[in-house]
This record gives C-alpha cells, sequence and structure tokens, in this order.
C-alpha cells in the first residue's frame, strides 16, 4: 500500500494526515497548535509541521502542503524572515490596499489584471504597507513566498530556487490567473523594488525530494480543500471556519469589478471562484460567550426561537469584513425590544453567519459560469445543529453535509497521490456526504433575506 502525506497549516494549527494513496482512507493524522495574532514568525510554522508531519514523513512515498492564503513571507539572502508574516486576517494593510486599486485604475482594472480588487487580505497590499512602514526591514529582503511555498522549500532543503503552484500564486496580487504568469513589475510598485519569486510549478509536478520522499508543489488552503472534496462544476464549498469561504470550480476566469468575488485559480488547470467573509465560526463564539453558554446550548437557544428572530437581525461585521470590502466594519445588531429573549440573541447570530455566507453564494452566482446547484457544508462551524438546520432555507440551494474531516490536508494528500502516480487527473477518492433538507421544505427566507439587505445597504455608509 502506498501512502502520501497531506499537511494543512492553517492559521491555528498545523494538520497532517497519512492516506492510502489508491483510495483516501486516511490511516493516521496528527496536529500542532501555531502561535495565536495575526502576524506570526513564520519558522513557528516549520516547528508545527515537524511536531505534526515529521513523525509520519519517513512512512510515505510523497508529501504536499495545503497553507493559508496570501500570508507574506519576506525572507534574506540567507533565508531567514526579515520581518513576521502578515497573515490573511491582519487589516493593517487596508489602506495600501485602497491606494494600489486607485494606482491601478480602479476596482474593475485591479480585477482585470490580477482577477481580485486588492484588499488588505491580499500579499501584495502586505508588500506595501512593509515599504511604508518596515522600510528597514524591506531593505534586506530578497525573495517574498506564501506559507505553503516556505514549508515547500524548507522540506526540499531550502534550494536556490523556491516553487509555488498557480492555485495559491493567484491569491498574491502580482499573478494574473488569466495570463497565467507573474507580474513583477507590479510587485516592484507595490514593494518600492524588486524581489525574487519563486518557480509556478505545474500541477502534479514533483518538485524536489526529501530524502526518498517525493515533493509535490503543494497549493493554497483553499484550493487544497477543492480537491478534497472532490468539487464538480454547480459544487459550491462553504466553508465555515475561522474565516467564511464558499468556492466553485469555474472553466475560466473571472474578474468581478464590485470586490465580491476573487478570481483566483485552482490546483488542477481550472479556476477558482472565491468569495471570502472574515467573519464565520467567531459570529457563533461570541454568541455563546454573551449568553453564557456552549456551542451546543447556542443551538439549542437558536432552534427554540422563529425565523426571522422576532425581527432581531445581526449584520456580523465583527472585525471588519472582506465580502463585502468594509475594513473598518463593526458588527450591527437590529431590532431590539423589550421583548427580546435569549432564544432571538442567538437565532439572530446563525442566521446572520448564514445570511453573511448566501450573499457570498448570490455573488458566486453572479460570476461563475455554473451556478450553484448544491452547497457542500464543510468546517468546525459546520457540525453546529442549529447551522445544519438552517442552513439549506438561508442558502437557498440543496445542502449537503459531507463526513467530518480535514478536507484541505486530505486535498494536499490527493496532490501528493496524483504526483506520485504520475497520472493525467487526480486520484478519484471517494467523499461520503448526507444531503440535508430540501430548502423548498422548510421555512421560506425571503422576508428574513430582506430585512438583512435593508439593514446592510442601511449601514453602508456607517462602515464604508
Amino acid at each position: 500500500m502506498a501512502l502520501v502525506l497531506g499537511v494543512d497549516s492553517s492559521t491555528q494549527s498545523t494538520k497532517a494526515l497519512l492516506v492510502d494513496a489508491e483510495d483516501g482512507t486516511v490511516v493516521e493524522q496528527r496536529t500542532a497548535r501555531h502561535p495565536e495574532g495575526t502576524a506570526v514568525d513564520p519558522r513557528a510554522w516549520l516547528a508545527a509541521f515537524d511536531e505534526a508531519a515529521g513523525p509520519l514523513l519517513d512512512r510515505a512515498e510523497a508529501v504536499a502542503i495545503g497553507g493559508q492564503q496570501h500570508g507574506s513571507v519576506v525572507l534574506d539572502a540567507e533565508g531567514e524572515p526579515v520581518h513576521d508574516a502578515l497573515l490573511w486576517n491582519d487589516m493593517r494593510s487596508a489602506g495600501a490596499a485602497a491606494d494600489l486599486v486607485e494606482e491601478l485604475g480602479g476596482a474593475q482594472a485591479s480585477a482585470d489584471l490580477t482577477g481580485t480588487v486588492l484588499n488588505a487580505s491580499i500579499t501584495i497590499a502586505k508588500l506595501r504597507w512593509m515599504r511604508d512602514h518596515a522600510g528597514d526591514a524591506l531593505a534586506r529582503a530578497h525573495r517574498v513566498l506564501l506559507p505553503h511555498d516556505y514549508l515547500t522549500w524548507h522540506l526540499a532543503g531550502r534550494p536556490d530556487e523556491a516553487t509555488t503552484d498557480r492555485g495559491d500564486a493567484s491569491g498574491t496580487g502580482y499573478f494574473s490567473p488569466a495570463q497565467d504568469a507573474w507580474l513583477p513589475e507590479l510587485l516592484e510598485q507595490a514593494a518600492g523594488r524588486s524581489l525574487a519569486l519563486p518557480r509556478v510549478a505545474e500541477p502534479a509536478e514533483v518538485v524536489g525530494h526529501h530524502g526518498s520522499v517525493a515533493i509535490a508543489p503543494g497549493t493554497g488552503d483553499n484550493m487544497a480543500a477543492a480537491l478534497g472534496l472532490g468539487l464538480r462544476p454547480g459544487d459550491a464549498a462553504v466553508s465555515i471556519g475561522t474565516s467564511g469561504v464558499v468556492s466553485m470550480v469555474a472553466s475560466g476566469p473571472s474578474a468581478d469589478g464590485t470586490g465580491m468575488v476573487a478570481g483566483f485559480a485552482d490546483a488542477t488547470g481550472r479556476f477558482l471562484p472565491l468569495a471570502c467573509t472574515v467573519n464565520a465560526a467567531r459570529i457563533l463564539d461570541l454568541a455563546a460567550r454573551l449568553l453564557g453558554t456552549d456551542h451546543a446550548g447556542l443551538a439549542e437557544l437558536a432552534l427554540a426561537s422563529v425565523p426571522g428572530a422576532h425581527g432581531l437581525t445581526l449584520l456580523p461585521y465583527l472585525d471588519g469584513e472582506r465580502t463585502p470590502a468594509r475594513p473598518d466594519a463593526t458588527g450591527t445588531l437590529h431590532g431590539l425590544t423589550s421583548s427580546t429573549t435569549r432564544e432571538d440573541l442567538a437565532r439572530a447570530h446563525v442566521e446572520g453567519l448564514l445570511l453573511s455566507l448566501a450573499d457570498a453564494l448570490a455573488a458566486m452566482d453572479a460570476m461563475s459560469d455554473a451556478s450553484p446547484a448544491r452547497a457542500l457544508l464543510i468546517g468546525g462551524a459546520a457540525r453546529n445543529p442549529a447551522v445544519r438546520a438552517l442552513a439549506p432555507a438561508v442558502l437557498g440551494v440543496p445542502v449537503a453535509l459531507p463526513e467530518p474531516g480535514e478536507y484541505v490536508a486530505l486535498g494536499a494528500a490527493r496532490q501528493a497521490a496524483w504526483a506520485l502516480l504520475g497520472t493525467e487527473a487526480p486520484p478519484q477518492w471517494p467523499v461520503p456526504a448526507t444531503e440535508l433538507a430540501d430548502p423548498s421544505a422548510g421555512p421560506d427566507a425571503g422576508e428574513l433575506t430582506a430585512a438583512y439587505a435593508r439593514l446592510r445597504e442601511r449601514t453602508t455608509d456607517w462602515h464604508a
């Protein structure tokens, strides 16, 4: 039995899965925590990789790493970080992103060139922030990598040439998904100097070895999740973790000038339009804390209320938001009365989370060449009974619940198996899923959606 190792180096932890390359069966898994914060010394990820993946590595024939997108790993000529990596959820670069969009000629011009309206999460905005606020560090820089690039490069023995893949590269803001090419002049414009970039590897290329273990290119976490789920046209992955992510595979590039949809590439040669919210599971965390309960208690309270929570609506932009782009926003709770109950408050938070994701799903429908026909609900918060119960009606499409799993790490393992087997396409691995209630069988969410839309538009001037 050939075994492959898939690794998910996320915001919060490193997860490693040892997997049967033929059928995707997980043989063993390990995990290690990452430091808290939105700016992290990337060497901490190396230690976490050693703890989680190290004991499994010598049993694998191939390995691939899926990493959190956008993080800026800026290294000197000796390969050491010149600054903490600014992560995707570090909002200090919002002003830098706005400046770059203006320099490019506006939102649509930014989307046409890079696939994305540049925002605070995107790597290029981190480099512009460094130019303006950490110039001494940037002056010592030799190259810039993404988190998964950094881990792959280190695992391969730190060769002169680093590698990445087109999926993760498409989230930097200095790569054109439509042209499959770096935009080095744009990087230099943002950073005020040139930096070495990794080579963009082919999807199933062997980019190096760690001893006898073949190293596949790796990819961004969202692209790896799409691989792990085996997304088909019409399937929308709806992930509710630290962030909320809605993504679909598409045959061609997209360029959404509204900024709602990022026109990323995927890890197979296709495209992965994606809408991401900064606030997701933390919405439920906040509600549970305010109500003095846990997630199970929160679900019980929410399901004891009614659709629309007796007129209570939450706009859940707690710590700024990316979809829509409101980096300075805070949350808004509208409709409080003397009759509001704990159950209503719980319900409003669950509905607010799902309505935010419904906004992202609607944006995908407007931009993708394949309309969402089914949502695959994944991520830690997808296990909440209230989320499962309300999702079909609020999202407005049939919802399937794949078996709980580490789909980023599983997708990385599938890429490793693809590279190991040398096949034309990734191996076909089964993804068991439970179909949830048909949306037409539940309550009509029309008024709920309308109330949320009115609140969203009313607060545009407050939080723009």
